[in-house]
């Protein structure tokens, strides 16, 4: 008995602060548990620095850590997110300075091989309507980046054409995928989404520009399908970078991570594919980002043709299509200020108009910047006009990204987005067919005007998506 008192006072000693509070002295001896004097408090995180052992020690120091912890767990998940994209933006740039070399070996016109870009188209709607399903049952990584990696393994030995252009679809899935994933997640943040989105699609531009510069020398190579070999080893390494950061999880998990708590939840009984669809926003944002790729990849992938064919130029031509995508890099991190400043919604006319007038100038006067790239023999100058327009053009896809999150319902928005994404990315697919089927009529010439007419198609677009979110 004396010494369970005697312990009891040494215990008091040590915590002077509980002493008045916790504790009131007795002449009765009783049996005393430190863990029950010890109760972990924020305004007092020093206490349990004298109860070595104690469960309260644990607790405290867990919540000293995790602000530090939080935000090391969003870095990570983040640079996962950025190498994903930076493969997707690898797998785009590559077309452009290989299409030419798929023509000669495999022996087909503009119209044929254009069948790569509709095999893509449905790869990427298929992934679309796929993701709506997934989004809640498998978690980051898995049969979403394993897609790419069946794909690549499939082009490197340049299997028949029939097999090749099958592998566009498989490609196309994956992508659809992976991109709803990131999208979604970085729109779902609550701190910095829109300085996060237009740094995650900077790493995409930085793939695109990347590749390029890689796919124009195995061009020129014998084994020239050998470059997919280089994409399949980023796509093995993308796969294990999300499987060991994200372990599989939930998006609501792994917001959990980095101490975000999971989003509301809606009250439908409707299925969340019911839901997405009967929203008006979601089939206007998917148009828009239709057209938006659409006319990306088709300046990114047909300009090096047109070099070629109509301006004489050799394969080094293809490095200006690595011009365009570190146009759209630079484009997304450069313009933040400039996006904070005018407003999002407003400065997508901006670009749009200043894009468009490029081009029109071209089309109906003879003159303008888009004349340099088009008239002008000079790689290098033809180069930094086609990035110009990729500034201009860059930050467009993640300023309908960030509105998205605005005006769409917080409980369906990674489906949605993913929906908006994927059915986007077909504009991939769509346009560039369009402009080789043009191509093989009326010639590489017709490429400027199909474009005017898209990006005035894209202005319409984005004047009836809705300023904000409607009430339920």
């Amino acid at each position: 008995m004396a010494q369970t008192t005697t312990t009891s006072a040494i215990e008091l000693e040590a915590l002077p602060s509980q002493k008045s509070t916790v504790f009131t002295p007795s002449s009765k001896s009783v049996d005393v548990d430190s863990s029950s004097l010890v109760q972990p408090s924020t305004s007092e995180p020093h206490i349990t620095s004298k109860a070595k052992g104690s469960s309260s020690e644990n607790i405290a120091t867990t919540l000293v850590l995790s602000p530090k912890q939080h935000l090391k767990n969003s870095r990570i998940q983040f640079a996962s997110l950025c190498w994903c994209l930076f493969l997707a933006g690898w797998n785009d740039g590559s077309t452009g300075p290989l299409l030419p070399r798929i023509q000669e070996v495999y022996h087909v016109g503009f119209a044929i091989v254009s069948l790569l870009f509709v095999f893509a188209c449905l790869g990427f709607v298929s992934g679309a309507l796929m993701n709506v399903y997934l989004t809640d049952r498998l978690g980051f990584g898995t049969v979403r980046s394993l897609c790419q990696v069946v794909a690549y393994t499939l082009q490197a030995p340049a299997l028949p054409f029939p097999v090749f252009v099958l592998s566009y679809t498989i490609n196309g899935v994956g992508m659809a995928l992976q991109d709803a994933q990131a999208n979604g997640y970085v729109a779902s943040l609550e701190k910095n989404a829109q300085t996060q989105m237009g740094f995650l699609h900077a790493a995409y531009g930085a793939g695109a520009l990347a590749s390029p510069l890689v796919a124009t020398q195995f061009a020129q190579l014998r084994h020239w399908s050998f470059h997919y070999l280089v994409s399949l080893g980023l796509a093995i390494s993308n796969t294990a970078v999300l499987s060991a950061v994200f372990k599989f999880k939930t998006q609501d998990e792994c917001l959990d991570k980095i101490g975000q708590s999971a989003g509301e939840k809606g009250a439908s009984e409707d299925t969340k594919f019911r839901q997405i669809l009967s929203i008006k926003s979601v089939h206007l944002l998917a148009f828009f980002i239709l057209v938006y790729v659409g006319v990306e990849v088709t300046i990114g992938g047909w300009i090096v043709t047109f070099l070629i064919d109509v301006r004489g130029g050799g394969p080094s031509a293809g490095y200006v299509s690595s011009g365009f995508f570190g146009g759209l890099m630079v484009g997304r991190v450069a313009l933040l200020w400039l996006n904070q400043k005018i407003g999002e919604r407003r400065v997508l006319y901006l670009y749009s108009a200043l894009a468009i007038g490029q081009v029109s100038l071209l089309v109906f006067e003879n003159a303008g910047l888009e004349l340099i790239v088009w008239l002008v023999p000079s790689l290098i100058g033809g180069a930094v006009a086609v990035s110009i327009v990729g500034v201009l053009l860059g930050p467009i896809y993640p300023i309908a990204m960030n509105h998205a999150a605005r005006v769409l319902p917080r409980w369906l928005l990674t489906g949605a987005i993913g929906w908006i994404a994927g059915f986007g990315q077909a504009g991939s697919a769509v346009i560039p067919f369009m402009t080789g089927a043009f191509s093989s009529r009326f010639g590489i010439k017709s490429l400027q005007p199909l474009l005017v007419v898209m990006m005035s198609i894209m202005i319409v677009l984005w004047a009836l998506v809705p300023r904000a979110r409607r009430a339920d």
